[in-house]
């Protein structure tokens, strides 16, 4: 079965792709086409049409797919999908100057925090408290010496330099009363374990009171599926970019995969957009790790988590809060949790 899917796959599929929804096989490969596709509308069956579309959007591209009896209420699903994400990316876009979490690590501050980046940073403080710190929103600093230290020397950052880093991290440092946001000086903030995470949720929701039967959401890996139907998801293999070394079956529920792969700095991967609150560094013994949760902003977080843990400490932790998980190791070993089902 792996070797006819493979044809398949490679037939449509190059080395950007992340996700396209394969409608004669019902498999959806976690990878979205590379560039933004017009909205297309298709027939899917007698009862259902499927309508699509991708943009570039949160730095991956967004593909929402929904089908439902009504062209006219899918189409209006997907639009006003994408709408959503516009939105909300203008509260959470850490690179732009004139969104929320841009003006709070520029200024240190904000009076009037709105509701959205007030849940955001509860789940993240709860995760970072679960996690006893592996996950942790305050490790900007960290990500931006790294990627400073390539940029302009080509070759990591000192000891000294990762120290002063490190003494800005830990988000127990936030100041939060549930209305205003204090950081000390120095500290800043990056949601990009969860945020998207999170976006795609608030998108779902959406579309669910839209009415629409069925949708499938993917920001470049973070997949959230509508209604009860099964989405069969290929996970990609880190090591091979075109092939899979899983394929599970989503069913209203989301995945998330973090991995070394898609964002680094060096032409080994050994310093990513990943980064371990504790030692300053990427982690450097797995290759990716995937999460199934409810929502994918606990996904998001999760997935995090496992990649900064050691293999068999990330499939302990996952399992004793009872969530599914695929650690890929530099090995190129599969580490699963008990409870993971894949259909490969």
């Amino acid at each position: 079965m792996k070797t006819f899917l493979q044809k398949e796959l490679n037939a449509c599929l190059d080395r950007g792709d992340f996700l396209k929804i394969m409608g004669i096989l019902g498999i959806s490969l976690a990878a979205p086409p590379a560039f933004a596709t017009p909205l297309s509308k298709v027939k899917f069956n007698k009862k259902l049409h499927k309508i699509e579309r991708s943009l570039p959007l949160m730095g991956t591209i967004v593909t929402i797919t929904v089908l439902d009896p009504s062209p006219d209420r899918a189409e209006e699903a997907v639009e006003r999908g994408f709408a959503k994400i516009k939105e909300l990316s203008q509260i959470f876009d850490r690179f732009k100057a004139n969104t929320v979490v841009g003006m709070l690590n520029a200024n240190g501050y904000i009076n009037d925090t709105p509701p959205e980046l007030a849940y955001v940073l509860k789940k993240s403080l709860y995760y970072y408290r679960l996690t006893q710190g592996a996950f942790d929103v305050t490790v900007k600093p960290l990500v931006d010496l790294l990627k400073n230290s390539f940029a302009r020397a080509g070759k990591p950052p000192t000891e000294r330099e990762i120290k002063e880093a490190l003494s800005l991290v830990g988000a127990h440092k936030i100041s939060f009363d549930g209305k205003g946001i204090r950081l000390k000086d120095g500290m800043g903030l990056t949601f990009d374990g969860i945020a998207k995470g999170y976006i795609v949720d608030k998108t779902a929701d959406l579309i669910k009171k839209i009415g629409v039967k069925y949708a499938l959401i993917n920001a470049g890996g973070d997949i959230r599926a509508i209604g009860k139907r099964s989405w069969k998801i290929a996970i990609r293999d880190p090591f091979d970019l075109n092939s899979y070394v899983d394929v599970i079956a989503l069913n209203d529920n989301a995945i998330a995969t973090s991995g070394n792969y898609e964002i680094y700095f060096d032409q080994e991967k050994l310093y990513c957009h990943i980064v371990n609150p504790t030692t300053g560094l990427s982690p450097r013994l797995n290759s990716s790790t995937s999460v199934i949760a409810e929502t994918v902003a606990d996904a998001d977080a999760l997935s995090t988590t496992a990649f900064v843990f050691r293999p068999l400490q990330a499939k302990r932790f996952m399992e004793t809060i009872g969530r599914q998980a695929l650690i890929i190791t530099r090995q190129g070993i599969k580490v699963a949790t008990r409870n993971w089902f894949g259909l490969v």
